[in-house]
């Protein structure tokens, strides 16, 4: 099947759910990715900056550019003039420093917390008490040209669907706690309206157990070579 009955495919199984399809864009061609819009496709995520930034340059403007990599924040600078949606932010330090780009530019940036849910050592993220204290610390409250609209998770690379659904189940029910605790935190901050979870081999599974956006990538490119 070609990428664009791939894209057709996917959002037709997606159609029970609110979930919105993130193509993940990496390692890609322009030609690829130049198909992938003329799909009807907005919404790219990239792992890595240098790679988005170039891209970025070659394509159309009302692309929605998502990191969705672990980023740096000496390279933060790059992409904070463009981005649409940082899905990474795996720790305080990195926030300040896309808040004070942002204040640089002019512009607030829109971000999610990176969780933990894993059994992977090689996976970022926080977890929930980590997330809680920068939530109630006056520090995050002071930010300005930052906006936290969800979280975002990525589950074991394992075949034991059980074990995906748990760690799925378990970020679902951390961002449904957050929904109903609004009030506890700077409102004009936090929104907790996505939750990015799912990717090429679980996009399914993510969707059923609540997530609004899912990053996939082989299941619309083919397999990278």
């Amino acid at each position: 099947m070609s990428i664009a009955q791939h894209i057709s495919e996917i959002q037709a199984q997606l159609k029970f759910s609110s979930a919105k399809l993130i193509a993940v864009t990496k390692t890609r061609s322009i030609d690829e990715l130049k198909v992938t819009y003329d799909a009807g496709i907005l919404d790219f995520g990239e792992n890595r900056v240098q790679e988005m930034v170039e891209k970025q340059s070659q394509l159309p403007t009302d692309i929605r550019w998502h990191q969705i990599g672990h980023l740096q924040t000496n390279k933060v600078k790059y992409i904070a003039p463009f981005v649409h949606l940082i899905h990474s932010v795996d720790s305080f330090r990195l926030l300040k420093e896309i808040d004070a780009q942002g204040k640089k530019l002019g512009r607030i940036i829109p971000c999610l917390f990176q969780m933990y849910i894993a059994q992977e050592e090689s996976k970022f993220g926080l977890d929930k008490g980590e997330l809680l204290s920068i939530l109630a610390s006056p520090e995050f409250a002071e930010l300005q040209h930052i906006k936290i609209l969800g979280l975002m998770g990525m589950a074991s690379f394992t075949d034991n669907e059980a074990q995906v659904a748990a760690e799925f189940q378990a970020l679902h029910d951390v961002f449904i706690e957050l929904q109903t605790q609004q009030t506890a935190y700077n409102t004009g901050l936090v929104t907790w309206q996505e939750l990015s979870m799912g990717m090429s081999g679980d996009y399914l599974l993510a969707a059923k157990l609540g997530s609004t956006m899912v990053r996939v990538g082989s299941a619309i490119f083919g397999a990278r070579s």
